[in-house]
């Protein structure tokens, strides 16, 4: 990480994004993720109420990959993409976010993470389950209605395979727990941290890649989402609605962003060493410029920060935790 704070005033006169917050309805007729309405590839959707699950009508993964594909010539190698990609709806409501959920409708969610978790690992072709939400136009989001994806793939990912690695070294150099020390030293500093309590913390990292980037986790370890208590789970569920409303209320608009979630893979090991949590990467950098990946990040694989952590991260400390449109109504 380089952080460079003072590049964050210098001229731009490239491109901006929309800072109007466009109303959205509680239903609309075409969209394929409402209740009763036919999705793209023909099924119709149930009249549900609560969270709802189906497979993704154009999966990325899924049975009808090629048993053997083609092999290219050396060096390169392939194997079969095999797996199951699903959709997970919110809720029924159009209109909603995360933010402007109850805290019981987003432990619902957390639920079914759960659940998808601990089913889709137990399949023995599956070696991660993928849990991630894109949320925004400027992510490329064409659907606002709330939801998120499941990719539980023959294959780990690359981002989790890193950070496995680097936690099984660091336990081997020092003997201790790499994200657990990430967690106590935010909490010597604290001016990073935006959520804790008994089970759950929420934070902006010290090495941030985005300026509003946070990390929300369980403070035990555990390498997959399943394995949390109720208790935990539930503390999980307060903490993403008390991140997600600073988000909100920072612009007073919906704020968007990518949200993976950091799980082991579901090999049969039991990767202890691996410390669940859920990223949100959001992709402004002030309320109108996305923070775009050039030079330093593409080309030279680091990142180049144009705003301070502690910076960012007292903005969002400064936000109220009830939503604004809760306010204004």
């Amino acid at each position: 990480m380089i952080i460079a704070a003072h590049r964050q005033g210098r001229p731009w006169m490239g491109q901006t994004v929309s800072a109007e917050e466009e109303r959205v309805p509680e239903y609309r007729p075409d969209c394929y993720l409402c209740p009763g309405n036919a999705r793209s590839g023909g099924a119709v959707n149930p009249d549900y109420q609560g969270v709802y699950v189906f497979d993704n009508d154009h999966p990325c993964v899924g049975p009808d990959a090629p048993q053997v594909p083609e092999q290219p010539p050396t060096p390169y190698i392939s194997r079969r993409a095999d797996g199951v990609a699903r959709v997970i709806c919110y809720a029924p409501r159009h209109d909603l976010t995360l933010a402007r959920m109850a805290i019981q409708d987003i432990g619902n969610v957390v639920e079914t993470w759960q659940g998808q978790t601990k089913d889709l690992g137990a399949r023995p072709e599956v070696s991660q389950v993928l849990i991630f939400e894109n949320k925004g136009e400027v992510v490329g989001v064409s659907n606002p209605h709330p939801h998120g994806q499941i990719y539980a793939t023959n294959f780990t990912w690359k981002t989790f395979d890193t950070e496995l690695e680097a936690q099984r070294r660091y336990a081997r150099e020092t003997g201790r727990a790499l994200f657990s020390d990430i967690i106590d030293a935010e909490r010597r500093d604290g001016r990073r941290v935006l959520y804790e309590d008994e089970h759950a913390i929420a934070f902006v990292p010290y090495f941030a890649r985005y300026a509003y980037e946070v990390y929300v986790a369980p403070t035990r370890r555990v390498p997959h989402i399943s394995a949390l208590s109720d208790a935990e789970a539930e503390s999980l569920a307060k903490a993403l609605k008390d991140v997600t409303v600073r988000y909100d209320n920072l612009w007073r608009q919906p704020f968007p962003y990518v949200m993976p979630l950091h799980q082991a893979p579901t090999d049969g090991s039991s990767h202890g060493e691996f410390h669940f949590y859920i990223g949100f990467l959001p992709p402004l950098r002030q309320r109108e410029t996305v923070k775009y990946l050039a030079g330093p990040e593409i080309g030279g694989g680091n990142f180049l920060s144009d705003t301070s952590p502690e910076e960012k991260a007292a903005e969002l400390r400064a936000q109220s935790t009830v939503h604004y449109r809760e306010t204004a109504a």
